[in-house]
């Protein structure tokens, strides 16, 4: 329990460093001189160069353990912010945010990866994985706020020099603080090299029977993955056009109090610690509707205030996230929470990287927000219900054996 603590504080430093990044990155941008589009290109390059990091991610992290990985993330990271504190150019902007893409990309696969491995079953898993959902939440009430009292206090360089040496404080001491679990019986046995087939050798493949080769065919049902490329979207797009609104100090603050209501909206949600036991795909699906409905409602100019549709957008995603974290494990077994968290994290780089460049190119035409609500409905429509969504969960029952 003591390694699962120190892990939600790494993850609340790295999720705090980031959302403080929020209403200040766009205004910088802009002070540098450069145009929307290039903005766009600048946040989406960032998630782009997540890809190469969480592919190599997915198989290391299984074969070598999380803690190597969390402390280079961290430090890695803050070294860079270091660095951006001093940009005078947009292009030096954009080199430095690809480079933070790529290392940042260890740390969520690391930090997940072993916080799956300390749970007990699968109601256990679905805490811990509420309260990685919590710690996030809670670093993304307060950060924004706080980042936009920094940009309008220290300005932009100081701020980030300073959430950079907060960064690389963190990863040196967790070499210390993070403790990797004993491996499995399972998991040890899966990493061994597997002996050769002899029907490989003899250069015949074996027959297998039709029903178990239709059920290793459709074992997991990779459309899943639609759901995390249309949320990072969704989510691309909503950072990208919140900080537009304007670049004085005043504006710069009420941005950032409006990204604090989304996630105090989503920390409501997750405080419901009950919803654990409902299926997770029923979860996911109510909680995508929902927001779904809440981005409609921004894109069409709903009369309502904007701090509402923006708490209720964030209770459907503190619905969404431990939902959709649950349903991967799942659909998933003990010997690859590294890869699934690997693919989650692709999945997510390719929807932030989406948005921001789609909002960038669509602002001059109609509101992004309307691709915000079709990316969720294109998610929505690919997971249409299947048998195999309903495998392995019991709400009473224990952690389902290694696939």
């Amino acid at each position: 329990m003591k390694t699962a603590i120190w892990l939600y504080l790494f993850l609340f430093v790295a999720f705090f460093d980031l959302h403080a990044q929020y209403p200040m990155l766009t205004p910088f941008a802009v002070s540098l001189g450069a145009a929307p589009s290039f903005i766009g290109l600048v946040m989406g390059m960032y998630s782009l160069t997540h890809l190469p990091g969480n592919l190599i991610a997915g198989v290391a992290v299984d074969r070598i353990g999380s803690r190597w990985f969390i402390a280079a993330s961290l430090v890695g990271a803050g070294i860079l912010l270091i660095f951006q504190a001093r940009v005078t150019d947009p292009w030096q902007l954009l080199y430095i945010r690809s480079l933070s893409g790529f290392v940042l990309a260890f740390l969520s696969p690391a930090c997940m990866s072993l916080l799956a491995r300390l749970a007990k079953d699968h109601i256990h898993q679905g805490k811990l994985m509420a309260g990685n959902g919590l710690v996030h939440t809670i670093a993304s009430v307060v950060s924004p706020a706080a980042g936009a009292y920094m940009a309008a206090t220290l300005g932009f360089g100081r701020s980030f020099a300073m959430l950079g040496w907060i960064l690389l404080v963190t990863g040196i001491f967790s070499l210390w603080l993070v403790k990797e679990t004993p491996r499995t019986q399972e998991e040890l046995a899966a990493l061994k090299p597997k002996p050769l087939d002899p029907h490989a050798i003899s250069g015949k493949s074996p027959v297998l029977p039709a029903r178990t080769a239709a059920k290793d065919s459709s074992r997991f049902p990779w459309s899943i993955f639609s759901l995390p490329i249309g949320l990072a979207c969704a989510q691309g797009i909503l950072a990208f056009e919140l900080p537009l609104r304007g670049t004085d100090s005043a504006t710069i603050m009420s941005t950032g109090i409006l990204f604090s209501i989304v996630s105090l909206g989503a920390l409501m949600t997750l405080g419901l610690l009950f919803l654990n036991r409902y299926l997770p795909y029923s979860r996911t699906i109510i909680g995508v509707l929902l927001l779904a409905i809440c981005y409609y409602g921004l894109a069409s100019d709903w009369p309502l205030p904007l701090s509402i549709l923006l708490f209720v957008l964030g209770m459907a995603k503190g619905v969404i996230f431990p939902a959709m974290t649950s349903f991967l494990l799942q659909l998933s077994g003990p010997t690859r929470y590294g890869r699934t968290f690997s693919l989650l994290s692709i999945s997510l780089s390719i929807g932030s990287f989406l948005g921001p460049i789609a909002a960038g190119a669509a602002r001059n035409y109609f509101s992004p927000y309307f691709l915000s609500f079709l990316a969720l409905m294109i998610a929505l429509a690919l997971l249409f219900p299947r048998s195999s969504f309903k495998e392995n969960w019991n709400p009473r029952a224990s952690l389902p054996p290694a696939s």
